[in-house]
């Protein structure tokens, strides 16, 4: 038997994000429904290299699909020209442990966090949103946008902000060109802020920036950024007077938005509004009025790689795109 190796631009090809929302919110379903196998990611700290390697299992029994994804997380990897975030998939035949396919995941990955964005703001945000605002212009910050259009494409205007003025000033270019939003970049976060419904935080900041005072009533949160230990976007404050939605209790208390409010012992369990795949299973309102703040703390979940990849690898191997893909033999 051969193993199929998808390259990043089969990936591109094969994924668009609507598809990619769809397959993330059945993700959701099913582990709302409790009907996947996932245990919390694993860590291995580079501390020398100010670097991380995140080991991610999951399996689908309705999809018959099992696999794992390895990811990094290297901050200076820009000064060599390497992206921050680089993945691969490893797709298994759960009857038998077959390699079936080793899949670029950094595309995957990006596409998927972004989804999961599209997803949030769908079950929590206002009914009637009109303007987003984008704390972060990076690479996530554009898939959360690809995301929210889909979900939410009544949005038409759109604010950022970013340290690197250039890269906001490009987002918002595409922002325009893409979708015909009237975005416009500001110079203060609060600014971004203040009159948004629906705020989009992808930075990579360890102390908070975004204060109760920038966060008008109603607004919904997408907090993407934190995604290890002591990675913190959001005041405390924010958190205490915010209806809070994640996606897995162990994770997001070790690693996501809430990690360091939980470790000074601020912010429980009990705290929670609820995690978002029995909001999505149950279809349960978390939103009470249009001045509730809601908040998605998002890590990032196995089920969502999974579940992407085996699309993308149903499309391909199935479809014609599968007499251009390589094969290796890895089990001889």
């Amino acid at each position: 038997m051969n193993t199929y190796l998808i390259k990043r631009s089969d990936v591109e090809k094969a994924l668009t994000m609507k598809d990619c929302v769809e397959a993330v919110e059945k993700a959701f379903r099913l582990y709302g429904e409790e009907k996947v196998q996932m245990p919390p990611k694993a860590y291995l700290y580079f501390t020398e290299f100010s670097g991380d390697l995140r080991c991610m299992p999951a399996y689908i029994p309705e999809l018959n699909a099992a696999g794992i994804k390895s990811v990094n997380v290297h901050p200076d990897n820009r000064k060599v020209g390497l992206p921050t975030v680089m993945a691969t998939i490893l797709l298994n035949d759960p009857k038998t442990g077959y390699p079936v396919a080793i899949l670029d995941g950094t595309h995957i990955t990006n596409m998927r966090t972004g989804a999961a964005g599209g997803v949030a703001a769908k079950y929590l945000a206002k009914e009637n949103c009109k303007k987003a605002s984008f704390v972060g212009a990076g690479r996530q910050a554009e898939t959360q946008l690809h995301a929210m259009m889909v979900t939410k494409p009544m949005i038409t205007n759109v604010s950022v902000v970013d340290l690197d003025n250039e890269r906001a000033e490009a987002f918002a270019g595409l922002c325009s060109e893409r979708y015909n939003l009237n975005a416009v970049v500001v110079d203060s976060i609060h600014d971004a802020c203040v009159d948004a419904d629906i705020i989009n935080c992808t930075t990579a900041s360890r102390k908070p920036i975004v204060m109760a005072g920038d966060v008008p009533p109603g607004a919904h949160i997408n907090a993407i950024g934190a995604d290890a230990e002591g990675k913190q976007e959001l005041d405390g404050d924010v958190l205490k007077k915010a209806r809070v939605v994640i996606d897995d209790w162990v994770q997001a208390s070790h690693s996501g938005e809430i990690n360091v409010m939980v470790h000074k012992g601020e912010f429980r369990r009990k705290d929670l509004a609820a995690e978002l795949g029995k909001v999505v299973a149950g279809n349960l309102k978390i939103r009470t009025s249009d001045t509730d703040i809601t908040i998605f703390d998002s890590t990032g979940l196995a089920i969502q790689d999974l579940i992407t990849a085996a699309h993308v690898y149903k499309l391909l191997v199935e479809g014609p795109g599968k007499a251009d893909l390589q094969t290796v033999r890895i089990v001889d």
